[in-house]
């Protein structure tokens, strides 16, 4: 558990060494941008960070994981992760360090035992376009960290190719942000700091569809699926609203005000997600996870 070719290290004690008020730079933006990495905090980040790590290198890419600090009680109980990260070419720094140290390095009033420094984990959208992604999620003007966790766990989960962040999104490397991913943040391509307009207009000219998530909008989801349904059984539609099959990027928008007018202008289709209660209506967790997973839905059935 000590770094690789040094002689053994007491665990580290002191919450105000200099080590740990380096680590602890990494909770503020600043920090993050001048070095490009972030904290991943909790055995199951720590694990999917681990495992992202491993299968870059093994592709010969660039490490995601830095340096590992962990208390011994916390790799007692998930030996899997010291195994992780001690494997022959891992290229890893373990530290053992105490609670007062990690509580120190993070922004958590409980730590959860395990912190990983990662470096920046966000690609190129022409890298993404290239790949012919069927499904995208971006956030517009999205401010919540939870909230842009929970998109991103529902994307991943719904098997999108990528989750875009706006320029005036909030910074999915927010110690926040992080752990509500719950790890998902190293299974999905992110991209970050660009313009709606910069990323329809490139997601058009790839031959994507977009699509706006509006409560008022003029097509009804549920329409959608049903017609997507149809032509799954050979059904014919004669006048066919959008093909939810077919490669989509959605926009979800701001938690309060939703996507702005220029937003909704920019997208092919306005696309409502039917309310049958008296809620007036569904947070952006709810919305972006039902949009997701009916284009996945459709798109499985091909």
């Amino acid at each position: 558990m000590n770094e690789p070719g040094r002689p053994p290290v007491e665990a580290m004690t002191n919450p105000r060494a200099d080590r740990v008020r380096d680590v602890a730079k990494l909770t503020g933006r600043s920090g993050r941008l001048k070095r490009r990495q972030f904290l991943a905090e909790g055995p199951q980040a720590v694990r999917e960070a681990l495992r992202a790590h491993h299968d870059c290198l093994s592709a010969g890419g660039t490490p995601v994981v830095e340096a590992l600090y962990a208390t011994v009680e916390c790799l007692k109980k998930h030996p899997e992760l010291l195994e992780a990260a001690s494997a022959p070419g891992s290229r890893l720094q373990v530290r053992i360090a105490s609670e007062m140290v990690l509580a120190a390095m993070t922004d958590t009033v409980s730590p959860q035992g395990i912190v990983a420094v990662c470096n920046f984990v966000d690609v190129p959208l022409a890298e993404v376009l290239a790949a012919k992604p069927k499904l995208i999620a971006m956030l517009c003007r999205v401010q919540d960290p939870g909230n842009a966790g929970t998109v991103l766990r529902a994307a991943d989960a719904a098997g999108a190719d990528a989750v875009i962040f706006s320029s005036s999104s909030v910074d999915i490397y927010n110690p926040k942000a992080v752990r509500s991913t719950a790890g998902s943040l190293f299974h999905i391509p992110v991209v970050l700091g660009l313009t709606v307009t910069e990323v329809v207009l490139a997601a058009k000219a790839a031959g994507v569809g977009v699509l706006a998530a509006d409560g008022y909008g003029h097509l009804n989801l549920d329409q959608l699926q049903d017609e997507s349904a149809a032509r799954a059984f050979d059904q014919e539609i004669p006048d066919s609203s959008y093909e939810l099959e077919k490669p989509t990027l959605w926009l979800f928008g701001n938690e309060a005000q939703g996507l702005a007018g220029e937003e909704k202008a920019l997208a092919d289709h306005r696309v409502a997600v039917p309310v049958y209660g008296a809620a007036e209506s569904l947070n952006l967790g709810t919305a972006a996870t039902v949009c997701l997973y009916a284009s996945a839905r459709a798109q499985q059935r091909l």
